[in-house]
């Protein structure tokens, strides 16, 4: 298991558009299981409803934890998209 802690970026926060592709890309890793967590709670990345419930604003940490085959690509690809949002 591998993870990286990174602060939200996005003016506004993670929402239904950049989290619809997030679980996208999640799930184009079979095989590898990818967690996002705040210091409330965790959450599966492959469920976009479970995202949405952290709440995801600019300035909050998160710890994205990836596990399985392709765990360094995924948390990657999933660390790239997430500071890439820029709405």
């Amino acid at each position: 298991m591998i993870e990286e802690t990174i602060i939200v970026e996005a003016p506004n926060g993670l929402h239904a558009r950049p989290v619809t592709e997030l679980v996208k890309i999640v799930k184009s890793f079979p095989g590898t299981e990818v967690t996002i967590s705040t210091a409330a709670k965790k959450v599966k990345a492959s469920s976009m409803l479970s995202i949405l419930s952290l709440g995801l604003k600019k300035g909050t940490e998160i710890v994205i934890a990836a596990e399985g085959g392709d765990e360094k690509s995924a948390l990657e690809a999933v660390r790239d998209l997430i500071l890439s949002v820029k709405d």
